[in-house]
């Protein structure tokens, strides 16, 4: 195959782009622009106020590869009155200046024993917090794994195995959360069931596709309408069940104490807030191609499937606006969001946007004046040099 030199003002223009994305739905801005606090001591966010001075304690608890630059703009905002607090972040992602709020740190996307230690020293945090009380919880991705707390018989060892099976089974992270929920202490709601009868409010930065609450960082504080049953599918689907380890597919096959629900008490005095999403990503990155004189489209911010399937549906698009000028004339930017799957079946290095952008160059070969880059950002960008 042969590989034309990059154009260079192409690729600048969509570094542009992507930058401009990225700073839209940088963690801590994001809760900067969703938190204001009068002199008063009112905290507000786009739906709710919060009185700060009839609570006895304020608590901050979370977990995610981007959690720390949100602690830091909280520990802004709110200074001396944060009680304590905990968040738990990937390894050499924590910010370091924190003074209210501890930083832990554990492995992602599979966990290990400080994910473990973080979620437990979480959970104390949330079951300390009592009547009068109010916990503020920080979510973005990665918080699946780096709080990981398995439920009584199943070791971390064992849930280390099922992770691994899962992400490398072309599962959707949908299909992944539902089982790690099920095995969990703390996720699909528990965290919000530890926290009551505390006020909670959770400010989250999406990494799924439709901002399904529930699915995010597995829905600590949401509640969960998905069963042990739905679990257990998911392995059945994907062929799983002989390789997972037997603690996990007898506690799916035999467990009855379901996740809490949307008519669970805990949810009454419970707040989530989105903070950012894919779409703010996608409206900044439109405005930025705008600027660069650009006929800007948003064509999806739902794009799924596997990168396979992906990368010729891009080819193709842009194939159609280099030659007919449809849905958009040139020079054209079309933006596209959303989470492609990859099955591993080798040992090598990346993830699901190096793998689209490899088959992409394949079927782009011969096609001058066009540029792709695939990229995405939760806190921690490309697993390789």
């Amino acid at each position: 195959m042969k590989v034309s030199k990059p154009n260079s003002s192409i690729r600048k223009k969509t570094e542009r782009i992507f930058k401009a994305a990225v700073k839209a739905v940088s963690p801590e801005t994001a809760v900067k622009k969703s938190l204001s606090l009068s002199k008063a001591g009112i905290l507000k966010t786009p739906s709710r106020r919060y009185n700060l001075n009839k609570y006895n304690n304020i608590f901050v608890i979370g977990g995610g590869k981007g959690v720390s630059p949100m602690a830091r703009a909280i520990e802004a905002l709110l200074g001396r009155r944060i009680t304590a607090g905990l968040v738990v972040t990937k390894y050499g992602h924590a910010v370091g200046t924190l003074k209210r709020i501890r930083e832990m740190e554990g492995a992602h996307p599979v966990p290990d024993g400080q994910s473990v230690k973080g979620a437990r020293a979480v959970l104390d945090i949330a079951e300390r917090a009592g009547g009068g009380d109010l916990v503020i919880c920080l979510l973005t991705g990665g918080a699946s794994a780096l709080l990981s707390a398995p439920v009584n018989g199943i070791t971390l060892s064992e849930k280390k195995i099922m992770t691994k099976l899962l992400l490398e089974s072309g599962a959707d992270i949908g299909e992944i959360n539902t089982v790690r929920k099920h095995i969990s202490r703390i996720k699909g709601g528990l965290l919000a069931e530890a926290i009551h009868p505390a006020e909670t409010l959770t400010l989250i930065v999406s990494d799924v596709i439709g901002d399904d609450l529930s699915t995010i960082a597995s829905g600590p504080t949401v509640p969960d309408e998905t069963t042990f049953k739905d679990a257990l599918n998911v392995l059945k689907k994907y062929g799983l069940i002989s390789k997972t380890p037997k603690s996990i597919v007898n506690h799916l096959k035999t467990s009855s104490d379901e996740t809490p629900s949307a008519k669970a008490k805990c949810f009454e005095a419970t707040e989530n807030l989105l903070v950012a999403t894919n779409r703010l990503a996608l409206k900044a990155a439109k405005a930025e191609a705008k600027a660069l004189g650009l006929n800007t489209i948003i064509l999806t911010s739902t794009l799924s499937g596997t990168v396979e399937s992906a990368a010729a549906f891009m080819a193709s698009v842009m194939k159609e606006v280099k030659e007919t000028g449809n849905p958009i004339k040139s020079p054209a930017c079309v933006l596209m969001g959303g989470e492609t799957t990859v099955r591993v079946t080798g040992k090598g290095l990346g993830g699901r946007n190096m793998a689209l952008a490899l088959e992409a160059a394949f079927k782009l070969e011969g096609m001058e004046g066009v540029g792709l880059l695939s990229a995405g950002t939760d806190g921690t960008d490309g697993p390789t040099d």
